[in-house]
């Protein structure tokens, strides 16, 4: 009897074993060999289809272009970064021997004015499409909870919204441009104009999605939710908080992943159109340049463009996988 005890336990922990092999193994095969799989097939249709395109500017880059591009801008950065650190020392060493002369000599530092290198353009675009991401959040989610809360209010605004909704943040540029000019004046500014107007227009097309989702998540609550609520009589205030909010986090993180994306891509277009500093203006500049490195520094930059709007993405999904309550949901 023991031992069929016995064989029968080990017949059990062969079968476990098995299984959580399995597992990792799909898990493997989910998370790393069938994407890794899908990059190596567009690595290699891209070097073929690359070898067989000739431009004005010469054969398309390829992906061992790119790669020796990255580098290089990665030393152009370096290169740029000690002479800024040159420049402030040149004029540390001027200021003491100045103040060694005369201690009443005013000792002042002037800020370097070199080129911005391609990772510095990378730091204004995300600080840029973060801080309108940022604002349209402030504004869109109270008022996509006061909208999916209140039935009159959303069929007064309803209309509103879904005039401006199809209109293109570009055809607003202009328009924000010449708003910020005229009222964005200030001898000292804190923020240069073109930030303001990039924030603007990064901060108008957030706004949309994030308002009709988090109205719509809102809006179809569960019936039983609202009643228990009414039933404690929670105030208005506790009613969002313990309520309203947890139950519409996935149709509001969904507006706000959409939110996110279009922004990123819509700050690019702006930026080469209204030549505010950023990832955009890198991509114009090059195509004016017009040298024998411009198209794959230009790939090279569209390559990184899509890379951070994925990690964006991802890192909202995550977000999204922390603060939701359901955590067996799968998201994508």
């Amino acid at each position: 009897m023991i031992s069929v005890i016995r064989q029968l336990a080990q017949d059990g922990e062969e079968r476990f074993s098995f299984a959580l092999v399995l597992a990792l193994f799909q898990n493997f095969l989910k998370a790393l060999l069938l994407p890794g799989l899908g990059i190596v097939g567009f690595l290699l249709l891209w070097s073929m289809a690359a070898s067989s395109i000739n431009t004005s500017l010469g054969a398309f880059p390829g992906p061992k272009a790119v790669a020796e591009q990255l580098q290089n801008l990665y030393l152009e950065h370096q290169q740029e970064r000690e002479k800024e650190a040159a420049f402030y020392q040149r004029q540390e060493e001027r200021n003491a021997k100045r103040l060694a002369q005369d201690p009443n000599y005013p000792a002042k530092i002037r800020p370097y004015t070199g080129k911005e290198t391609f990772l510095d353009q990378i730091a204004t675009s995300l600080i840029t499409v973060m801080s309108g991401f940022l604002l349209a959040v402030l504004v869109a989610i109270p008022l996509g909870i006061a909208i999916g809360l209140s039935e009159k209010l959303n069929t007064a605004v309803n209309p509103v919204i879904q005039i401006f909704k199809p209109v293109s943040p570009l055809a607003w540029l202009p328009l924000v441009t010449m708003v910020v000019s005229a009222v964005y004046v200030s001898s000292d500014p804190m923020f240069a104009k073109s930030f303001i107007v990039s924030l603007v227009t990064v901060t108008l097309c957030c706004l949309w999605p994030m308002v009709i989702n988090t109205s719509v998540g809102v809006a179809s609550l569960n019936k039983d939710w609202v009643n228990v609520s009414k039933v404690l009589r929670l105030p208005a205030f506790s009613h969002v908080r313990k309520i309203v909010i947890p139950a519409s986090i996935p149709a509001i993180f969904t507006g706000m992943r959409l939110s996110l994306g279009i922004a990123w891509m819509v700050l690019i277009a702006a930026e080469m159109l209204a030549q505010n500093p950023g990832l955009g203006k890198f991509v114009w500049d090059e195509f004016q340049n017009g040298s024998s490195q411009s198209l794959s520094r230009i790939m090279t930059a569209v390559l990184v463009i899509g890379v951070i709007g994925f990690l964006l993405d991802r890192s909202m999904l995550q977000l999204q996988r922390a603060l939701s309550w359901d955590k067996s949901t799968e998201l994508r």
